[in-house]
C-alpha cells in the first residue's frame, strides 16, 4: 500500500477548517469568560494545542480578535446584502427591513452581553481596522437601496450616497454597540419614529 502525500488542497482546507475552529473557540470563550480575560493559551487549551500553533494563524492577539470581529460583523453585512437582493420588494420597505435589522443584530451581537461589548469598547478606542471596513460596507449596501429607490420612482435624492450616509448617520444610536446601551433610557424616537422620518425626508413628493 503506498502513502498519498496531501495535496496543496488538501493542507490549505485543513488550514481553513482550523482557522475556522480557533475563531469558534475565541468567539465563545469572550462570550463566556469576558473579552479582556481570554488569552491565546485559553483559546489553544480548549483547542488541545499549543499558543504557537495559534499564532501560525494570527500573528497577535489582536490579529486574532479583529478576525472575530470581522467573523461577527460578516454575519451582519450577509444579512443586509439578502435584505438589498430582494429586488421585487420595494425600496421603501427594504430599507425599513435593513433599519430594523441593523439595530436587531447590533444589540444581539455585541450589546446584550455585557462580555462581548467589551470587544467593541477596544475596538473603538484602538480604531481597529475592520470597524471601518463594516461602516463602509452598510454605507455601500445602504447607497445601493437608494439608488435602486431613485431609479423606481420611489425616493427622491440627487446623490444616493449622501443620502445613504445621511440615513446611516440617523440612525447610528440604534446600531452602535455603545450608543445602543447607553441610550436604552434616553428620551428620543423610537427606532420605527426615526425609520418613518428618514423615509418620510427620501420619498419623491
Amino acid at each position: 500500500m503506498t502513502m498519498q502525500t496531501p495535496t496543496r488542497d488538501t493542507t490549505a482546507s485543513a488550514g481553513s477548517d482550523l482557522r475556522c475552529r480557533i475563531l469558534a473557540i475565541a468567539e465563545r470563550l469572550f462570550r463566556d469568560m469576558g473579552y479582556r480575560k481570554t488569552t491565546v493559551a485559553d483559546i489553544a487549551s480548549v483547542l488541545r494545542m499549543s499558543p504557537g500553533n495559534v499564532y501560525r494563524f494570527f500573528p497577535s492577539k489582536k490579529a486574532l480578535n479583529e478576525a472575530v470581529a470581522d467573523r461577527l460583523l460578516g454575519d451582519i453585512e450577509a444579512e443586509l446584502e439578502r435584505i438589498v437582493a430582494q429586488a421585487d420588494v420595494p425600496a421603501a420597505e427594504r430599507l425599513r427591513t435593513f433599519v430594523a435589522a441593523l439595530h436587531r443584530m447590533s444589540e444581539q451581537q455585541f450589546t446584550a452581553n455585557r462580555r462581548m461589548h467589551e470587544m467593541v469598547e477596544v475596538a473603538m478606542a484602538e480604531s481597529w481596522e475592520v470597524i471601518h471596513r463594516h461602516i463602509e460596507g452598510v454605507d455601500r449596501l445602504l447607497c445601493r437601496l437608494v439608488a435602486e429607490g431613485a431609479q423606481s420612482g420611489e425616493f427622491a435624492v440627487e446623490d444616493p450616497m449622501v443620502a445613504a450616509r445621511c440615513v446611516h448617520a440617523a440612525i447610528v444610536r440604534f446600531c452602535h454597540p455603545a450608543l445602543i446601551a447607553q441610550c436604552a433610557d434616553e428620551a428620543g424616537p423610537t427606532l420605527e419614529q426615526m425609520t418613518a422620518f428618514l423615509l418620510a425626508g427620501l420619498r419623491a413628493a
